[in-house]
């Protein structure tokens, strides 16, 4: 299972490029997102910030990203062009966000990596997971990270079981996956490109490109239609 399998980095994160090869385990590139910005060499641009907006730390923002009234940005953060921050986002720390995204109204953000056009419009949270190009969260969509055990967490997937080795872990979207409103993903979730979630889930495990999840305490798989 590797990363290429599930998205690949976009031309406007081409900078990161060597800290997240195509050919490890995707989940490893959770551990890569700190570094990736500790090595940042580039000069924040500047940016006229609203009175509201409150911004500690290490904070990269394009001239063209969309400033709301109010927000909560902590670096180290990378948010890309045209992206449009939502009032009361809060973003704290090891993010990195791509080009054209939605970073939505009252959601939070803590060591994820955003590739281009990923929408994250209402209420949700997204710690320690890696949305693929496109991805879409649904309103007061939740990215479990830690188990109820707090165990490392493990994934399984095509008869096999994985150590990762991380103690946080949220999810891994593949490109152009959605999850529908008020679904929890649980830890280690990870969702093939094209993969859906349907609205009021709790889902665990793999869920295979082109495949619709329905669940409540036990997911049914079926095909997605085009």
């Amino acid at each position: 299972m590797n990363a290429s399998e599930f998205f690949a980095l976009p031309p406007s994160l081409a900078s990161f490029a060597a800290h997240f090869p195509p050919d490890v385990a995707p989940w490893e590139w959770l551990k890569r997102i700190g570094p990736a910005l500790a090595a940042l060499t580039e000069v924040p641009a500047t940016v006229t910030v609203p009175p509201g907006v409150q911004v500690e730390g290490k904070v990269w923002l394009h001239p063209s990203v969309k400033l709301p009234a109010y927000a909560t940005l902590i670096g180290p953060a990378w948010i890309g062009a045209k992206t449009e921050i939502r009032p009361g986002a809060f973003i704290r720390g090891n993010v990195i966000i791509g080009e054209g995204c939605v970073i939505g109204n009252a959601c939070e953000f803590k060591n994820c990596l955003l590739m281009d056009g990923v929408q994250v419009p209402h209420f949700s949270y997204v710690g320690d997971s890696i949305l693929g190009n496109n991805a879409h969260l649904g309103a007061g969509v939740i990215c479990s990270n830690l188990r109820l055990d707090q165990k490392p967490v493990t994934v399984r997937a095509n008869g096999k079981t994985y150590e990762t080795g991380l103690r946080k872990f949220g999810a891994i979207l593949g490109d152009a996956a959605e999850v529908g409103c008020n679904s929890v993903l649980n830890p280690g979730a990870i969702l093939g490109r094209r993969a859906l979630v349907a609205p009021t889930s709790a889902f665990s495990g793999y869920l295979p490109p082109e495949n619709v999840a329905y669940c409540r305490s036990q997911a049914k798989i079926l095909p997605r239609r085009a």
